[in-house]
């Protein structure tokens, strides 16, 4: 019934969102975003044995133009303290993680996954959400993290623009990751490359950086705020934990 419904759905309208907290569920879903337009329908998939959600989800939405104002304002923000990742669904992630991967280091404290995010977004189509390693217990930044693209051209162009550059105050260290497979052989080898240069499959740059509370993007709308019932979810205008106009840092 579930892969009826996955077939039927307009893809082209519809929104994956990946990384949500085991508290969200599929009403929840619909209210966040409803913010973006009309939504026609919310799946989240479960597991059939403990009956929870996967920590992902489907918003499709009624006009594919609503989908791409979805993306835009709510590609990472914070809910319940975590970044979600938005993105088309017709856009299967497998055929983007080639292995143009970079290690971020000396990173200040304050730097999130979504400063990451609008920072190394503009080189490039980021396949995951940036990953900031953190202290298990405490939950503080060990001052390191990772982007992964879904081109070579996009990670060196990374490399060579942000490389001892300055972020949050401090110059930062960008290069290839270590492969985790490969002890002491980093990402960006010859043959990864020529394998990239056989996927078609390209994200455009993202462009939309983060505004100041407050702040609109010059030329997108600000989206509707006021529904009630997300309190304990989204902080600022819409009331919870998520700092910003719509959840940024």
């Amino acid at each position: 019934m579930a892969s009826q419904a996955v077939e039927q759905r307009n893809q082209e309208a519809t929104c994956y969102v990946g990384g949500l907290d085991d508290r969200m569920d599929e009403e929840l879903l619909w209210e966040l975003f409803l913010q973006a337009g009309p939504v026609a329908s919310v799946f989240m998939p479960k597991d059939k044995v403990l009956g929870k959600h996967q920590n992902y989800g489907f918003v499709e939405f009624r006009s594919e133009e609503d989908a791409e104002y979805a993306i835009k304002i709510l590609n990472m923000i914070k809910v319940y303290g975590k970044p979600i990742r938005v993105n088309k669904s017709s856009q299967d992630k497998r055929n983007f993680d080639i292995g143009a991967n970079l290690f971020i280091g000396n990173l200040d404290p304050e730097v999130d996954e979504k400063i990451l995010y609008d920072t190394f977004s503009a080189f490039g189509g980021i396949v995951m959400t940036p990953k900031v390693m953190r202290d298990p217990d405490t939950g503080l930044s060990k001052g390191f993290g990772f982007v992964s693209y879904d081109s070579f051209e996009a990670a060196d162009m990374a490399i060579e623009c942000m490389s001892n550059q300055w972020l949050c105050g401090r110059q930062i260290v960008v290069q290839y990751a270590f492969k985790k497979d490969a002890i002491g052989e980093r990402h960006g080898t010859a043959a990864e490359r020529l394998l990239a240069a056989n996927n078609p499959n390209q994200l455009r740059p993202h462009t939309m950086f983060a505004a100041a509370p407050g702040q609109a993007f010059p030329g997108v709308p600000a989206p509707a705020v006021g529904h009630v019932g997300m309190g304990g979810m989204m902080g600022g205008p819409m009331g919870g934990p998520m700092g910003g106009p719509m959840g940024g840092p």
